[in-house]
């Protein structure tokens, strides 16, 4: 049994079966009303999406043997397979990646950490709350769910575990631990929902929802995700905090750990406050730039601009981010395949066909069943990116069929798409990161993600559409 389980994960077999289903779906009868390339386009798809879900090799790998495919069966020219590297919301995603190097490199973003920690440290709570308004200030430039969160937050709340240990009391702190540690991934989850540039999906919703009619600037998506997601993030922390309680509730040596790095740290560098300034000209750029004829991504290279010249980052630092390239391949590759499937009129097939099987005569129950069987469909996905690109566009279809503004539509699913990530312990990049620390159960942790979720739907359903309806939206 053993041996057979080796081979059945083994990344050959993976391969192999990657390639039988491609195989399989290509040569399958086509359906009525579908062309026989856009079939061929899909079979491509399914085999690339399975690809990523059971990540054989690396995405990039996977992206570019689909280009290859996609040539060599003549679905489509090597220009049009290459037309996704061009697209102005994928080279958005890679600036991006590029300047959160500057808050790493300088120690900015650690700085940030310890400051709301030896403000708020002192209890538990407090502690928690710390972390969360780090992982918020973070996060409109740093797309990078596993950088922001693993590579920043997750290293001080570890260190700054140890200090809620209690040697009277065995297993109190793994408990502590466990909750600091829950609070940091749902913090890490919400906040990559607010901001068009916290995640990389989140372009991938903008390019998407361009094919439908829909135009979704940076303050566009950063003011409609304010106020419900400002809510997630205040009450998260008090609703984990009840369902999994840590036992130690007080300490302060967290406050002392936090100034004791501040002061290891010193006074605010020249390159710190030039990080800050860019940081400053980009939101105000992002929020104003639109009146300007100044795009997003036109504002990340501004910012990177500043960056390079003021040498807070250098041109070997861009070129050494493996992140930022391999991003930009699978990322150019997803476009360009989801885009040639709307092109081809395959999701408005699927779309009409979802359609039939909702409940009939009732357009308000049906668009709520098609939120949640979106939202909870998360759970058969490792990635929100192979979330996204696999059912916005179908789900998206059907939502304006019923009559929903196209932009409010692919916004709502937008936020869903990010939200959902925090249900399980492999839905996000940085989940295995905070649940490897080992201090939660893989059933608890599906518990208080599970009770999460269904806490976001709520906020979404009750407080977010009441603001989308005030500004407009709707």
């Amino acid at each position: 049994m053993r041996q057979i389980l080796e081979f059945t994960t083994n990344r050959n077999f993976l391969m192999l079966v990657i390639f039988l289903l491609g195989y399989g779906v290509w040569n399958l009868p086509i359906p009525n009303g579908i062309s026989e390339k856009a079939w061929h386009m899909f079979a491509i798809f399914i085999a690339t999406i399975f690809a990523i879900i059971t990540n054989p090799m690396p995405m990039g790998a996977s992206s570019l043997i689909a280009i290859m495919c996609c040539v060599l069966t003549g679905t489509l020219t090597l220009e049009e397979c290459l037309a996704g590297f061009g697209s102005e919301t994928v080279w958005l995603v890679v600036f991006a990646f590029f300047i959160s190097l500057g808050f790493i490199k300088t120690g900015l973003g650690s700085r940030c950490a310890y400051y709301f920690i030896s403000k708020f440290g002192r209890s538990t709570l407090g502690l928690s709350y710390g972390l969360v308004l780090a992982e918020l200030t973070l996060s409109p430039l740093i797309p990078s769910v596993t950088a922001r969160g693993g590579g920043i937050i997750f290293p001080i709340a570890k260190s700054l575990c140890k200090s809620y240990s209690d040697e009277n009391h065995t297993g109190v702190s793994c408990r502590t631990s466990a909750f600091i540690m829950k609070v940091c991934f749902q913090s890490n989850v919400i906040t990559s929902s607010m901001f068009l540039t916290a995640m990389a999906a989140n372009p991938l919703v903008v390019r998407l929802a361009a094919d439908f009619g829909a135009d979704i600037t940076w303050l566009l998506w950063a003011w409609a995700a304010l106020i419900p997601c400002l809510v997630c993030l205040a009450l998260m922390p008090l609703l984990v905090y009840v369902l999994y309680p840590p036992t130690i509730k007080h300490s302060d040596t967290a406050p002392a750990i936090a100034l004791a790095k501040l002061k290891e740290m010193g006074g605010m560098k020249l390159q710190e406050i030039i990080m800050m300034f860019t940081f400053v000209v980009l939101i105000a750029l992002w929020i104003m730039g639109g009146k300007y004829g100044i795009s997003a991504t036109a504002t990340a290279l501004i910012g990177l601009s500043i960056l390079f010249v003021t040498k807070t980052i250098n041109f070997d630092d861009a070129i050494a981010d493996k992140g930022a390239w391999h991003t930009f391949i699978w990322f150019a590759t997803l476009v360009m395949l989801s885009g040639y499937l709307s092109k081809f009129g395959l999701m408005s097939v699927f779309g009409e066909y979802f359609k039939s099987i909702l409940p009939q005569g009732n357009p308000t129950l049906a668009i709520g069943l098609m939120v949640v069987v979106y939202f909870y469909m998360h759970y058969m996905f490792a990635s929100a990116t192979a979330h996204i690109t696999v059912l916005f566009p179908t789900f998206l279809f059907v939502l304006i069929s019923y009559g929903m503004p196209a932009t409010i539509s692919a916004l709502i699913l937008g936020f869903l798409s990010i939200l959902s990530s925090g249900i399980t312990h492999f839905s996000l990049a940085s989940a295995p990161i905070f649940f490897g620390d080992n201090h939660m159960s893989t059933k608890n942790w599906w518990f208080v993600g599970f009770v999460c979720s269904a806490f976001y739907l709520i906020v979404l359903a009750t407080i977010g559409m009441a603001w989308w309806k005030i500004i407009g939206l709707w």
